[in-house]
């Protein structure tokens, strides 16, 4: 049968009274970002009446979202923005010097800074996510990028589960993308799948007295590529499939997400055109529904089988909306799936959502007076992260010409032969989130942002503040906990190189007036080591958190689902997001969390006929 799309804010296909149109489901999907909306699309293609659960609204046909080029003012949005306030560590003083700190004035508004006014509420490192129908690939800038080889092998070493090859992996890219930047009939890449992949025209590069293309020739000569060649090496497929291609220091194409014309290409689109095609598949949507535990069947056998959920019901339910008002409830129901329950709230939600279910480190759930169903150490814990940074400067004129993507390896402090910076360099600011982000230093702003790969800390957290489902968790990354100094030392020789490629603009851009890491119009001089490592340890910010929830070894007593996204322990229960990670998959985590939705769903269809 045809189920229908509940609570549509845009489409008012039903009303907040409507219940659901069955109560029990094969599966039931809680999330509908990349990990889990394309997911409960594959279960209902295949014949299983699946429901998905989402907290907040389809904002699918809104321009703010559906155009990518919309993409900062659609993190700012209140209509989809969730506000974590997170910290980087335990050190309140290394807090406070966080430039974007935010706080809350008392007067309804927000303050960033250093200097709060008196009766202000301290409320943390804003890092924004979005409850909407897509989840956070329907306010990201889009950006996609491959994991390193050895962030899939990774899981191959501690599982011994082959299917997780890199070299088995690329099919599942295959089978979700419908690429619309090649010509057809490569090999490495599909033309008919559901999520459409772009980049920007890149010509640009052809014009050699444009200051930008001067920056981009220095860029090459700085690491070991031919400057003679840029104007086709910005079109270098950043997808494509290379031979030793983590070795490779190379411009590339910026792949984003959405079509050919700007249009963003999300889950929301393949869930969309699941609940709208002919075929009748049967996929319940209901929005504006808050799950607030799973249910399990303790009674019967040793093992607890996870048989529903429990949902809370109405519109800005969760404490991180800021349209939430203070006291409010919904009513709770509870549903029932005859088969399994995904769990895909991303990073922060679905380790909440399994330690309320009982499933997390006893201490802490006894310590809210959570019956625990099963001891998982690992439940919230090795939260890891890019981390990111950027060298950000004025000219005296604006820097003409278009965006340099690269990804590169700092020869004197990589600690393997693998690349482990992404940087694009352009006319924008960019340096984190906060309330209003970004600042706009006008139009002669230049900026290279980074983001490191492969950090070598994940010492991060997320913990309950009480047993209350609407309650944001306690998020701490501890950045740079372990290894800090070698992470460091490769943004500081990162930030080096790009601003060493800065000088070739030339006249009339230079010279230029750094804003940070190194104030001044000759940075080089006036600005250390030490000064750079110190501006990127108190002020390096972050959006790709993964691996709270994390895949590993029946004998890792942290692993906390096996390479199949079972969650150890009980039945009936995966999880499917980025926190199923156990490393941070590359640059830029949204298209690994399609991939492995896609994965995901081949593993439980193949269960389908057991439980």
């Amino acid at each position: 049968m045809r189920c229908r799309l509940l609570l549509s804010a845009l489409a008012a296909i039903a009303t907040a009274a409507d219940p659901p149109v069955a109560t029990s489901y094969d599966y039931i999907v809680v999330g509908s970002g990349p990990g889990g909306g394309p997911l409960a699309c594959d279960l209902a293609r295949a014949g299983y009446p699946t429901l998905l659960i989402e907290a907040g609204t389809d904002q699918g046909d809104n321009p703010t979202y559906a155009d990518m080029a919309n993409f900062n003012e659609a993190a700012n949005d209140d209509a989809t923005r969730w506000d974590f306030w997170v910290k980087h560590s335990d050190d309140p003083a290394r807090e406070l010097k966080f430039e974007h700190m935010t706080w809350d004035s008392g007067d309804g508004t927000f303050y960033v800074g250093l200097d709060p006014p008196a009766g202000a509420k301290q409320l943390g490192i804003q890092y924004p996510r979005a409850g909407v129908l897509g989840g956070c690939a329907m306010h990201n800038g889009g950006v996609c990028s491959l994991p390193q080889d050895d962030d899939w092998n990774i899981i191959v070493n501690k599982t011994g589960d082959a299917s997780w090859e890199a070299s088995k992996m690329r099919k599942y890219l295959k089978k979700i993308e419908k690429n619309d930047y090649l010509a057809a009939g490569n090999a490495d890449h599909r033309y008919t799948g559901w999520l459409s992949t772009s980049t920007s025209d890149a010509t640009w590069a052809k014009n050699e007295s444009l200051p930008m293309t001067k920056i981009l020739k220095e860029m090459a000569r700085l690491t070991g590529q031919n400057p003679n060649d840029t104007a086709n090496l910005v079109n270098r497929d950043i997808l494509g499939a290379y031979t030793n291609k983590d070795e490779l220091t190379s411009f590339f194409s910026m792949v984003q997400h959405a079509d050919k014309s700007g249009k963003r290409s999300s889950p929301n689109n393949y869930i969309r055109a699941t609940l709208a095609d002919p075929a009748k598949y049967p996929l319940t949507v209901m929005l504006n529904t808050l799950a607030t535990r799973v249910l399990f069947n303790t009674a019967s056998g040793s093992t607890p089988v996870a048989t529903g959920v429990e949902i809370m019901q109405g519109g800005s339910m969760y404490k991180a909306d800021p349209k939430h008002v203070p006291g409010s409830k919904g009513p709770l129901v509870q549903l029932a799936a005859k088969r399994e329950v995904i769990v895909s709230g991303g990073t922060f939600n679905s380790p909440q959502i399994l330690k309320l279910s009982g499933l997390g480190p006893t201490a802490e759930l006894k310590g809210f007076n959570i019956t625990v169903i099963k001891d998982l150490p690992g439940v919230g814990e090795q939260l890891a992260d890019n981390y990111e940074g950027s060298v950000l400067g004025l000219g005296q004129v604006p820097v003409d010409g278009g965006l340099i993507t690269m990804m590169f390896r700092t020869n004197a402090t990589a600690p393997t032969k693998k690349r482990n910076i992404f940087t694009w360099c352009g006319a924008f600011s960019f340096e984190g989130f906060w309330p209003g982000f970004p600042t706009y230093y006008g139009p002669n702003q230049y900026t290279c942002a980074m983001v490191h790969m492969s950090p070598k800390s994940q010492a991060g957290s997320v913990r309950l503040r009480s047993a209350d489902p609407q309650d944001v968790p306690d998020i701490n990354f501890n950045f740079f906990l372990n290894n800090g100094d070698r992470d460091l030392a490769e943004m500081v020789e990162a930030g080096e190189l790009l601003r060493k490629a800065w000088q070739a603009a030339g006249a009339p851009v230079l010279p230029f007036k750094e804003l940070h890491p190194c104030p001044g119009t000759n940075a080089g001089a006036n600005c250390t080591d030490a000064s750079q490592a110190e501006h990127y340890k108190l002020q390096a910010y972050s959006h790709h958190a993964s691996s709270t929830c994390a895949i590993g070894a029946d004998d890792d007593p942290m692993a906390v689902l096996d390479s199949k996204f079972r969650v150890r322990g009980v039945k009936g229960l995966r999880v499917v997001d980025a926190s199923s990670f156990p490393v941070v998959p590359g640059a830029f985590p949204v298209l690994p969390t399609m991939m492995i939705s896609a994965k995901a769903a081949e593993d439980i269809l193949a269960d389908a006929g057991t439980r």
